[in-house]
């Protein structure tokens, strides 16, 4: 093992090593005050796999979003030593590393962790692969556990706000079991992401406390009931036990230490902890400093996860989840999110935008997505007549239900690109003051309002954001929040700082840029809202379930072109890799927009 007793304090770094949904971020930190010294980051060479399977150009169908597993070794290989590399330090001054991973993404792994799709006889069967967080397609899956659960007076289902989303560990190992049995039944582990690269890094598999909560379905010490599992589906019984249970560790914790392997890598000492696993948006927390109850932290990036510490117990509608320390010990963590926010930014200004506005942004020197804002905040509030729903990616809170689409109200033949961005721009706040109201009317009040995450940088959103929601809003100042709370982990998994409570006292970032709401601009925003509000329910609460019903003929549709495509498949499959290509370039340039990364939200 590393030691580093005769390392001055000052001398002392740890890396912290964020996955998003597009590429990995490593930042070299400092222990005694948390200065972020350097960085690096690797793009996923596959990106996110949602079109067609890597090698076999197989079409996937509806809502599917795969991952590559190698690609987050790569992560480790590159990311890692740029970083160190950019800070311009000795390795042998590391003393800890830690990881946070986007939640939920699952990996079904061999007894030893050897993911399925990399053994020869699935390498091409999509259910062996990584599935995203934004993989949706078990939503059958979840409503069938949420119907179960609501029949049975589940005592677990009121701490998930009374839905179980499809994006979690229990609908997505559902759906891998009734749609390919034999993977299913190779798989030995079903593992969070998360605690997959800490077993690369450390050759232990430790399961983290936070996505067993949140994400799991561990509740007062135990899983859902083999009985219940077996009324899903008799060959789930053993779900929980053969497939899912391991060790719990808890957070802030050393899950092990650095292997030799792992040290090849990255350039890193053998022998230095390696901290438990954790999830992106959570692990933000403490670098904001936000350890306290009342301190909402919004995580935005290609989603938005908001999370917030408790003392109080209550049952939110619509929340992702409440668990006993799932942020920092001895409070209640509460989680909520929005599906979708960069994500959407990034469809519009790619699928929305005519070449002329492109041209006007290269013009001017700025991205388009700067563009856009510079038309748009030049509005009154309502001037351009549109109301739209945030749904394109789904919702996740409140309503829990990934079969909702996005919408836009009020279009016009004089509506122009600038209207509509404006209009999804203020779209996801709203959903943002939705989530806000359910915590304060469900007794968790909410005192302050802090935002980090590559969407901060837009001032003009930001203010968009506390005229909406009548909160101050203050950001994190860090453009590395998850990677810089990750750091915060490993040095008290290096055991520099007794708790995540006093590491994140020397460590977290200093505040930066603060947004008060415009009295005028409330009360116009308000008017909007409640309109929002009217559509919200309209569709998200059983009025008119036309976006369930053409979810259900886009997926026949799909299926039946995907059946005839196959006997294709041998004289496409050079067409599409050359559209998977294609596909990675525009993805990593939606992780570029805003001058800077969209990631970095995606628990």
């Amino acid at each position: 093992m590393n030691t580093s007793e005769n390392i001055p304090l000052d001398e002392q770094f740890v890396i912290g090593v964020d996955y998003g949904t597009l590429s990995g971020r490593a930042v070299v930190v400092r222990v005694s005050d948390g200065a972020e010294i350097g960085s690096g980051v690797f793009e996923y060479p596959h990106a996110v796999v949602s079109d067609r399977l890597p090698g076999s150009g197989q079409r996937l169908p509806a809502d599917w979003a795969l991952q590559v597993p190698n690609d987050y070794r790569d992560v480790l290989r590159h990311a890692v030593p740029a970083a160190v590399a950019d800070a311009g330090i000795n390795p042998v001054n590391v003393v800890g590393i830690a990881t946070d991973f986007t939640a939920c993404t699952m990996v079904p792994t061999t007894a030893d962790g050897t993911p399925l799709n990399e053994l020869e006889r699935f390498a091409n069967r999509p259910h062996a692969f990584v599935k995203l967080w934004r993989h949706h397609a078990a939503q059958p899956q979840a409503d069938r556990i949420n119907q179960l659960a609501e029949e049975r007076g589940e005592s677990w289902l009121p701490r998930y706000g009374g839905l179980i989303s499809s994006e979690w560990e229990f609908a997505k190992g559902l759906q891998l079991l009734e749609e390919d049995p034999e993977v299913y039944g190779a798989m030995d582990h079903w593992v969070e992401a998360a605690d997959w690269i800490v077993w690369q890094l450390c050759g232990s598999y430790v399961r983290n406390a936070c996505t067993a909560g949140y994400k799991g379905i561990f509740q007062d010490g135990k899983y859902p009931s083999e009985d219940f599992l077996a009324a899903l589906n008799p060959d789930f019984k053993g779900f929980v036990s053969q497939k899912l249970e391991h060790t719990i560790g808890r957070l802030g914790d050393a899950a092990g230490y650095l292997t030799d392997e792992a040290a090849a890598w990255t350039g890193l000492p053998a022998g230095i902890a390696v901290a438990v696993g954790n999830v992106d948006a959570h692990v933000t927390a403490p670098a904001a400093n936000a350890v306290e109850p009342g301190q909402l932290v919004a995580i935005m990036g290609t989603s938005t996860c908001h999370v917030m510490n408790g003392d109080v117990l209550r049952e939110v509608p619509g929340m992702c989840g409440v668990v006993d320390g799932g942020i920092v010990d001895g409070l209640w963590g509460y989680e909520a999110g929005q599906s979708g926010v960069g994500d959407i930014f990034g469809w519009f200004t790619k699928n929305g935008v005519p070449p002329v506005y492109h041209q006007a942004a290269t013009d001017k020197g700025l991205g388009i997505h700067e563009y856009l804002t510079e038309l748009a905040e030049k509005q009154a509030i309502g001037e351009h007549g549109l109301i739209a729903l945030d749904w394109h990616s789904g919702n996740r809170s409140v309503l829990v239900d990934h079969e909702l689409s996005g919408v836009v109200v009020g279009q016009t033949l004089a509506t122009k690109p600038e209207d509509t961005y404006r209009a999804l721009l203020e779209a996801t706040a709203f959903g943002t003051r939705t989530i806000v109201d359910a915590f304060r009317d469900s007794g968790v009040p909410v005192k302050e309002f802090i935002v980090a995450g590559g969407l901060l940088k837009n001032k003009f959103l930001m203010q968009v954001y506390a005229d909406i929601t009548g909160l101050q809003l203050s950001t994190i100042g860090s453009e590395q929040g998850p990677a810089l709370g990750s750091a915060i982990h490993a040095a008290v998994a290096a055991g520099k700082y007794k708790d995540i409570r006093e590491a994140a006292a020397s460590m977290a970032a200093a505040p930066g840029a603060v947004y008060t709401p415009i009295p005028e601009n409330v009360a116009a925003y308000e008017v909007i809202f409640q309109e929002y509000k009217t559509l919200h329910d309209y569709f998200g609460r059983g009025t008119n379930n036309v976006m369930h019903r053409l979810k259900a003929i886009q997926r026949a549709a799909i299926q039946g072109s995907g059946q005839q495509g196959s006997e294709q498949q041998g004289s496409e499959q050079q067409g599409s890799e050359q559209q998977g290509s294609e596909q990675q370039g525009s993805e990593q340039q939606v992780s570029a927009t805003q001058s800077g990364t969209l990631e970095g939200a995606s628990a």
